[in-house]
């Protein structure tokens, strides 16, 4: 008995089962990493610079100021860095990544650079010296107290950073998962590439080779580009382990933004991935639909 017909409607149903499956996987893998690139690249590192900004720039305002209060020459320079540290406090409020504990810390850290510098500009007008003395203990304290929130504050931030940057084990099995699906599919296609070509003496069945270029390169690409991006990010964590002095965080800030510079686009293939699911799907139904469709017209003769 021939059966023909359904080895060939088998194989499409087994085909078409492989590429649903795999573009899903595919797709929950894919989105897996790059759905963290731009949060990393646009908020997280930004955040972390700009609370790196302000804790330098808290401790220049802090040098400017001697036992005195501040001198008049580097009164200007106490100003300028109050005014960056504030500054810097509003742009890490911005990039919004940790939530609420750290919008309510920003604005302690706030209140306190205005406290501090209050304490500090009495100083410098206080003639009895140690009333000057005990004015400039409290500010000296109050520069502590920020010091170390930023500090909290940065650690929280590169925790996220470091969580948007991992490879957990999930993402290790989703992978994987699509390395055996692809190759599945690969290998199925393939075969029935083989039975067509058996069966209806035919050299070769241009859909199917379509569909099987498609998968393929499709899967290499989608991984080259994830291996990039994970390697992008681990770069970037790398620059923003350490706290940075003032000197060097423009160059670190340049840095991620080279590493990351692909971000937005690495990302946004992500919805690309369901559209190719779709196209491979076509291609084997056009490849193996008129096969079916030819060989039940024989049969009825």
């Amino acid at each position: 008995m021939n059966t023909t017909g359904r080895d060939l409607v088998r194989r499409l149903w087994v085909l078409l089962s492989l590429a649903v499956v795999s573009t899903l996987v595919l797709f929950g893998a894919y989105r897996g990493v790059h759905d963290d690139t731009v949060p990393l690249a646009s908020s997280s590192a930004p955040g972390i610079l700009a609370v790196d900004t302000a804790r330098n720039a808290v401790q220049r305002a802090h040098a400017a100021v001697d036992g005195s209060g501040p001198p008049p020459d580097a009164t200007g320079d106490f100003h300028t860095q109050i005014s960056v540290a504030h500054q810097s406090i509003a742009v890490a409020a911005s990039e919004n990544v940790a939530g609420p504990a750290d919008r309510h810390t920003l604005k302690t850290i706030t209140g306190l650079i205005t406290v501090y510098s209050a304490w500090v500009e009495q100083a410098g007008q206080e003639e009895d010296a140690s009333l000057r003395a005990a004015f400039l203990h409290y500010a000296e304290r109050g520069r502590d107290d920020i010091v170390e929130r930023l500090d909290e504050l940065r650690d929280r931030r590169l925790a996220v950073a470091r969580e948007q940057a991992s490879f957990p084990w999930p993402l290790w099995l989703g992978w994987g998962a699509v390395a055996v699906l692809g190759l599945a599919l690969c290998g199925a296609l393939v075969e029935a590439q083989w039975f067509a070509r058996r069966r209806f003496r035919t050299a070769v069945q241009p859909w199917l080779l379509a569909a099987t270029v498609l998968w393929a390169g499709w899967l290499a690409v989608l991984g080259w580009f994830t291996v990039r991006a994970q390697r992008a990010m681990g770069d970037s964590l790398a620059e923003l382990r350490g706290v940075r002095s003032a000197e060097e965080i423009p160059e670190a800030g340049a840095n991620v933004e080279r590493y990351m510079a692909d971000a937005g686009f690495w990302a946004s293939l992500s919805g690309w991935v369901l559209v190719g699911g779709v196209v491979l799907m076509v291609l084997t139904v056009s490849g193996l639909g008129p096969r079916i469709s030819e060989y039940r017209f024989r049969g009825q003769r």
